[in-house]
């Protein structure tokens, strides 16, 4: 891991505990575990002010590539829930693929469960996009 531990601005940070805390119930195990797993890791992460931030941090509305290990690649947003658009590449946070990239950066190689079973992936581009209010929508 790039800088030691996940890294997430102070608001985004209070924004995601919200989110998993009232996603509740879960239909699949792996989902249920990814969850689980990020609030274990939200435990060691730094919190920072946005100013801090550094640009190649996955955050909310990051542009992110991720390459596995097996040759696969994809490109999305990451986004809130109520942002979520299949079509559009915009990936809710709450789905195995955005809890597991959150607070990473470029380089880190990250080994989760997916439904499919266990991937590693690299994150081989973090691009920054501003959103017109700049905020998190629920």
């Amino acid at each position: 891991m790039k800088y030691g531990s996940l890294i997430l601005e102070k608001k985004e940070f209070v924004t995601l505990k919200r989110l998993l805390n009232l996603s509740g119930n879960y239909k699949d195990a792996s989902r249920k575990n990814s969850v689980l797993r990020l609030q274990n890791e939200l435990e060691s992460a730094i919190v920072s002010n946005e100013d801090e931030m550094p640009d190649d941090v996955i955050r909310f509305n990051s542009e992110v590539t991720i390459v596995s290990s097996d040759g696969w690649e994809n490109s999305f947003q990451l986004v809130s829930p109520t942002e979520s658009n299949f079509s559009h590449k915009k990936l809710s946070v709450l789905t195995p693929m955005g809890l597991a990239v959150m607070g990473y950066a470029k380089g880190d190689v990250i080994d989760w469960e997916f439904p499919g079973g266990a991937k590693s992936l690299k994150v081989t581009e973090v691009k920054q996009i501003k959103t017109k209010s700049n905020q998190i929508q629920l």
